[in-house]
């Protein structure tokens, strides 16, 4: 079985990428350093079924008083002593039936997810705006960053945050999630926890839906010099690290987009069912379209960002109601609403414009989720679910 694609070794200073794995069953050779990172799901599923099993059976050993020694591999080569294991593993873990317990990938659960997202993204952004725009952070080996792409460009810094970041969130299986979409799907590890097991809410084309690439070139060539101030403080790790947080952010709120399709489908299955087969986008557009709810999110977002961004300066009991800021006689309050500036009494400062993240939302957001949307509904219909 081919697993991964086959691309650039990467080059990475101080040596291998991990230690080799050692195989239980006499004879199998060693998995190498680069293959055990080129895995697909399916073998990292069999390396936990046959982990878990051995460790069942010392944790059984162990009970039973035969004093049964771990296996090397739950614990490696280099650790001479045995690791204690507890009297009484989780059954999910042993049993390699991790199911998803909680509603938060429900239908009914989608308009708060969403406002929660909102909350999310907005956050992200303040932290991000706090740093000037920093360029050398997007510029492909402006940093001797030890990460490259397929064709073999040099990461930027943000991109190699970014993979790292979904190096380790993979291993725990973060995008085993259908709300959770990588920015480099095809060069992910295998995981250390056993796949979990959802509830079958989306079609199944929804996983080869994933639109990141697009989320990145906005959030670099049009967020970025929108939230932050020109310029260079040299804060090149940090400014990553938040962009990082930021397009995850986004990433997921836009993805969703495949949830609020189907719960719109299931509400009038045989007008997208029709529109679907006769591919017509504009009408599913149309259809997917209520402007005025668009309208509610928008002013809901930029309301937010006013309150959640405030620097008060001068009274601090002066708070200003979020509305006045986009109202024309702001200035008759005694209101100067802007980044930065001469401090003065009843002055209130945004760490980032709330009109920028509204117009974050109605420019980019929605439109992409809505792309998103039609994508999914065009192959809706291939499910008989």
């Amino acid at each position: 079985m081919n697993c991964g694609r086959g691309g650039l070794e990467r080059k990475v200073s101080g040596g291998e990428w991990a230690q080799p794995l050692t195989h239980k069953k006499t004879g199998a050779a060693p998995i190498t350093p680069l293959q055990s990172r080129r895995q697909c799901p399916a073998h990292a599923s069999q390396r936990w079924q046959a982990l878990s099993m051995e460790y069942s059976q010392v944790s059984s050993n162990n009970v039973n008083g035969n004093g049964a020694a771990p296996p090397a591999i739950l614990y490696g080569p280099q650790v001479t002593s045995p690791p204690v294991v507890p009297q009484v593993l989780p059954r999910t873990l042993l049993r390699n039936n991790s199911i998803d317990q909680s509603a938060a990938l429900s239908l009914d659960n989608i308009r708060q997810s969403l406002i929660r997202q909102e909350d999310t993204i907005i956050f992200s952004l303040i932290e991000r705006a706090q740093f000037a725009a920093n360029s050398p952070v997007y510029m492909s080996g402006a940093m001797p960053v030890p990460g490259y792409a397929a064709d073999g460009r040099q990461f930027s810094l943000m991109e190699y945050m970014l993979w790292e970041t979904e190096q380790t969130h993979c291993k725990v299986r973060r995008y085993t999630s259908p709300d959770e979409h990588p920015f480099f799907p095809h060069d992910l590890p295998p995981l250390v926890l056993p796949p979990m097991k959802y509830p079958e809410v989306l079609a199944p084309c929804a996983k080869d839906i994933n639109i990141n690439e697009k989320i990145m070139s906005l959030y670099v060539n049009n967020l970025v010099p929108g939230i932050t101030h020109g310029g260079d403080d040299n804060n090149y790790g940090s400014s990553a690290c938040y962009d990082v947080l930021a397009l995850q952010a986004l990433s997921k709120r836009i993805h969703y987009g495949k949830f609020v399709a189907e719960a719109k489908f299931r509400a009038r299955p045989q007008e997208y069912a029709r529109l679907i087969r006769q591919r017509d986008t504009d009408g599913l557009m149309a259809l997917l379209t209520d402007e005025a709810v668009e309208a509610k999110v928008v002013e809901r977002v930029r309301r937010k960002a006013a309150i959640y961004g405030q620097d008060i300066q001068g009274d601090d009991g002066c708070l200003a109601d979020p509305s006045v800021a986009a109202s024309a006689g702001a200035a008759a309050f005694g209101y100067n609403f802007s980044r930065g500036g001469s401090p003065g009494a009843h002055r209130v400062s945004y760490k980032v414009e709330p009109e920028v993240v509204a117009e974050l939302y109605r420019r980019w957001v929605m439109p992409l989720t809505k792309e998103v949307q039609i994508e999914y509904l065009l192959r809706r219909l291939e499910w008989k679910g």
